[in-house]
């Protein structure tokens, strides 16, 4: 029977992506990601907080309480995971990647790269107007309002705006391989982020369900 494995999250920071090659041979694409130090925070559960839910703290600096129940660092960051499963943790337990194995399935969220403010092709990929000397209508997205009725923009247009830096989540990618030494993972595919960014990695959350 397979052990059942109990839901984790951890931030990491992207470093960069590289090839390997698999035992068939094959090239494979993968994403190198460095992950923090990690402590659980706090426990929720369904008799004190009517929820159940771990808190992960990152980023510690000087010694202190939290909840006042154990001498922890000071988190910079703290985030929640509602699982089912809260009594499995305790308070002041350090998360590394020892949890993760070759193979497992991740959810990996990140920011999308900002690219400031674009027009209407870039951002929402239209073709634009004809190319030819003189149509005075080039890049421009047309026409958005109306005449008498109803008088307005409808809301939801696309429009030119901000575009990028945007929460994305990529689901089920495979873990190649880990390092526990460097506290490295290493990623199949690609995800977003700008090198150096900092990126949330979640055991996948489709496949506990299925298993669950």
């Amino acid at each position: 029977m397979e052990e059942k494995k109990r839901n984790i999250l951890m931030i990491g920071k992207k470093a960069g992506m590289t090839q390997l090659y698999s035992a068939a041979g094959v090239l494979v694409p993968v994403t190198v990601v460095e992950m923090c130090r990690a402590f659980v925070a706090n426990v929720r559960t369904v008799n004190s907080s009517g929820y159940s839910a771990v808190q992960f703290g990152f980023f510690g600096k000087k010694a202190g309480k939290v909840d006042g129940k154990k001498e922890l660092p000071a988190f910079d960051i703290l985030k929640e995971l509602r699982i089912y499963d809260a009594d499995s943790y305790e308070v002041g337990t350090s998360v590394s990647v020892d949890e993760f194995a070759k193979g497992e399935l991740v959810d990996v969220i990140g920011k999308t790269k900002g690219k400031g403010f674009q027009g209407v092709m870039k951002r929402h990929g239209f073709s634009g107007g004809p190319a030819s000397h003189g149509s005075m209508f080039h890049r421009r997205g047309g026409s958005y309002g109306q005449r008498q009725w109803p008088g307005h923009v409808f809301k939801g247009r696309k429009m030119p705006g901000h575009a990028g830096n945007e929460r994305r989540t990529i689901q089920n990618l495979e873990i190649i391989d880990t390092n526990a030494e460097k506290q490295l993972l290493i990623i199949k595919g690609s995800f977003p982020g700008t090198k150096d960014g900092y990126v949330v990695v979640r055991r996948a959350k489709k496949s506990l369900e299925r298993k669950r």
